[in-house]
């Protein structure tokens, strides 16, 4: 008889009102294994690692940890129980160190009442320098970069020496060279016998990283499949219920040169941008490829007023604009759709009926200066209808909802205030893969319609599946525009490694 699962879940099912998020589902996880568990926004991979951590309760179903049976009751519980948690939303606080955020409740003491500083930066430096990574135990979280941040929330979750350590999104916010860092210590912990959960959207890490895939689809289990024998495309299959072409291209539809509804003419910032210069034309989905770094959203924070302009020019319609704060930028006809939309693009404790107005507040108030909560609902339920956005109703609270149909509200905010350039930065980031088919419609859609897009992604393919043109960036430079028809990811790599002599 062979050794047990080192985690065993079998006939799982959790309900909220309205939505039954886990239908009778399974999953297993040996020793020394990646396991991924995919599925498009909404399949009920979060629910599962809600429920394995303590924060969810379930309403059916087994868990087993080595054969015997657990009832994981919170999220410290789980910990005792040797569950870590790695969440895509950060659950750091921000105004204590490193080493404070690292070893939260478990501070080392002085006599059993005295904090030992020294004690707490040293046993956070050891753990640090166990897993390779260069950070300053006594820097303030706030003042770390995002993807710093997300290697604390790393650390502090592999401190617990759990023998199950699941890792939501983990790589979202880090860096390509922090990826590697990341994959070796996932490596380190397969061999030390750990069973590690690995939830991305990014199938090539996938591939890469994990020895078995699990696939939930609508709150059921789909199928496990062995990574080693199974193609991306099967993956993707099962995930959406249907197939995917991943090698589509925009369709030629000639645009018209002289119907530029956008110039940026030397547009120079203090701290990157060096004399940009480019142009939108109606109905055009115009991308920005780069490396990171490289200014592609530096560009968009100067067009809506967010970063000081030294230099340069803004014209629309003919008309040059000066815009210093992004208030001005929407009254001049342009809409940004954040990377960070739950920081930036949304208030998540609102119902979808309030972000979707939140820009357009003034169409929906009346001569007396009251607002019509009947015409701002309808309006809502139109784009909920248009938009395709999956939710109960429009009373939703926003923060319950998917991230792709979070993405459409905001997409439905900026339509609603009838702008008609869109700025969309990282308009996929944090969706599955059947969302962002979905955002590509939309976005076709968009420009079908005549709206205006700009598009800064970090996904190549994404870029050559959507762009008409695209504006290639490095160093806050612009060092090439290509027709889509010329472009591939060769020669965009090309230009965007084309460092200054």
């Amino acid at each position: 008889m062979g050794q047990p699962a080192l985690l065993e879940v079998s006939n799982i099912s959790k309900g909220f009102p309205g939505v039954q998020a886990l239908d009778d589902v399974q999953f297993e996880l040996r020793a020394g294994e990646v396991h991924a568990l995919v599925g498009e926004n909404g399949a009920g991979k979060s629910t599962l690692m809600k429920i394995l951590s303590g924060i969810y309760k379930r309403d059916a179903g087994l868990i087993k940890i080595n054969g015997a049976e657990v009832n994981v009751t919170d999220p410290h519980h789980a910990q005792l129980t040797g569950i870590s948690i790695i969440h895509q939303e950060m659950n750091l606080m921000p105004h204590l160190t490193v080493a404070q955020n690292i070893l939260i409740g478990r501070e080392p003491r002085i006599a059993k009442f005295f904090l030992s500083e020294a004690q707490l930066n040293k046993k956070a430096q050891l753990l640090l320098d166990e897993l390779g990574l260069a950070l300053n135990t006594k820097d303030l979280v706030e003042n770390l970069t995002v993807a710093k941040q997300q290697m604390v929330e790393i650390v502090k979750a592999l401190s617990y020496k759990s023998d199950i350590i699941i890792m939501d999104e983990p790589t979202s916010a880090l860096t390509k060279a922090e990826t590697e860092t990341l994959f070796e210590i996932i490596n380190n912990l397969k061999k030390s016998g750990k069973g590690i959960i690995y939830i991305s959207h990014r199938m090539e890490e996938l591939a890469r990283i994990s020895d078995r895939i699990t696939v939930f689809r609508d709150g059921r289990y789909i199928d496990t499949l062995e990574t080693n024998t199974t193609e991306i495309g099967k993956i993707i299959s099962l995930m959406v219920g249907r197939e995917v072409d991943h090698n589509a291209r925009p369709e030629l539809t000639k645009k018209d040169g002289n119907d530029i509804v956008l110039k940026v003419e030397g547009l120079s910032t203090r701290r990157l941008l060096q004399n940009v210069t480019f142009d939108l034309r109606k109905g055009e989905i115009l991308g920005f490829a780069g490396l990171m770094g490289a200014g592609r959203t530096e560009v968009a924070l100067a067009m809506i007023g967010l970063d000081k302009v030294q230099a340069g020019k803004i014209i629309i319609e003919g008309k040059e604009v000066k815009i210093k704060n992004p208030a001005q930028a929407v009254a001049a006809g342009i809409g940004y759709l954040s990377e960070d939309r739950k920081r930036f693009g949304l208030l998540l404790a609102q119902d979808v009926v309030f972000n979707t107005v939140l820009s357009s507040v003034k169409k929906f108030v009346n001569s007396f200066g009251i607002f019509n909560k009947l015409k701002a609902r309808r309006q809502t339920e139109s784009s909920i209808d248009s938009l395709q956005i999956k939710t109960p109703s429009s009373s939703q609270t926003v923060k319950n909802l998917s991230g792709g149909n979070q993405q459409k509200v905001v997409i439905a905010k900026w339509l609603t205030r009838e702008c008609d350039i869109l700025i969309f930065d990282e308009p996929t980031r944090g969706i599955d893969v059947g969302a962002k088919e979905e955002i590509y419609r939309l976005l076709n859609d968009l420009a079908r319609q005549g709206k205006s897009i700009i598009m800064i992604s970090s996904e190549l393919p994404e870029v050559l599946r959507l762009s008409d043109r695209i504006v290639v960036m490095c160093e806050g430079r612009v060092t090439g525009v290509l027709n889509n028809e010329d472009a591939n990811q060769e020669n965009i790599m090309q230009l965007a490694t084309k460092y200054r002599d």
